[in-house]
């Protein structure tokens, strides 16, 4: 294993799996059924409200489209937001709470990363941890069910507030210092402008350290060239420094160019 160069940390919904057939099927079916079917929000409508960069959370997100729908209808919709997370929950994860036993959406998830692919980072002197705003049952389902690993570090939505706030991020740091030099640059991958702000809020408040926002475009917007391109340039201007079509090309080599390129 080469002489640690940085610590890379991944979101998962978008990164190491593709939502598009799952969470974000789950929020239209949400939506639509406490709209009483009036209506069923469109993945440019779900991207749209994740660019404001407050709505990681799926759950709020739900809550959110449903509200503002009813203010542009002038509907009321009074919904307590436990009965929209069991809903939601139904139909993303499904009954219960035995992951063997799970029927939801959450089964269908194309995987995006593989354990080969960490071992490669490692070797390359990229250690790895996750800082994901899903539940600990869902991150690790993929994770150690269907990716393979054991014991990964895991920060999920239990653990710490919400994106942007970077203390997740900062909790994830903490346990890869635990062997790992202390002060390296780190590198957080995610998808959505939530993510690339939790690297700014981190770089305003530590700008000691070197901080790398890596943009992940997610599969279900590479479908459409200029629908690609827009959510490219949304990253970036959100402070993406790289932005990348598939996770498994942010490789040791790419980013060791990124860090070379950060000094001259």
């Amino acid at each position: 294993m080469s002489n640690p160069i940085a610590l890379a940390i991944f979101d998962i919904d978008g990164v190491v799996r593709d939502v598009s057939g799952s969470y974000r099927r789950a929020i239209a079916d949400t939506v639509e059924y406490f709209t009483q079917g009036h209506y069923r929000p469109t993945p440019t409508d779900i991207d749209r409200l994740k660019s404001e960069g407050i709505w990681n959370n799926d759950w709020k997100a739900s809550q959110e489209l449903i509200q503002r729908h009813g203010q542009t209808t002038a509907t009321a919709y009074s919904i307590d937001y436990e009965v929209i997370v069991a809903y939601f929950q139904e139909r993303y994860r499904g009954r219960g709470d035995d992951p063997s036993q799970w029927t939801g959406y959450i089964t269908q998830e194309p995987v995006l990363m593989s354990a080969q692919y960490l071992e490669n980072l490692a070797e390359g002197g990229v250690p790895s941890a996750f800082f994901s705003g899903a539940t600990r049952g869902s991150a690790n389902y993929i994770l150690q069910q269907r990716i393979g690993l054991v014991e990964p570090i895991l920060v999920a939505m239990a653990d710490a507030p919400s994106k942007p706030d970077p203390t997740g991020l900062y909790m994830a740091i903490a346990q890869l210092e635990a062997t790992e030099p202390f002060g390296l640059p780190v590198l957080y991958a995610g998808d959505t402008v939530a993510d690339m702000a939790t690297v700014r809020a981190a770089k305003a408040e530590f700008p000691e350290r070197l901080w790398f926002g890596v943009g992940v475009l997610p599969p279900h917007v590479q479908t459409d060239s200029d629908y690609q391109n827009r959510y490219c340039q949304t990253l970036k201007d959100a402070g993406a420094s790289l932005v990348v079509p598939h996770i498994e090309q942010l490789t040791a080599e790419a980013i060791q160019s990124l860090l070379s390129s950060k000094a001259s």
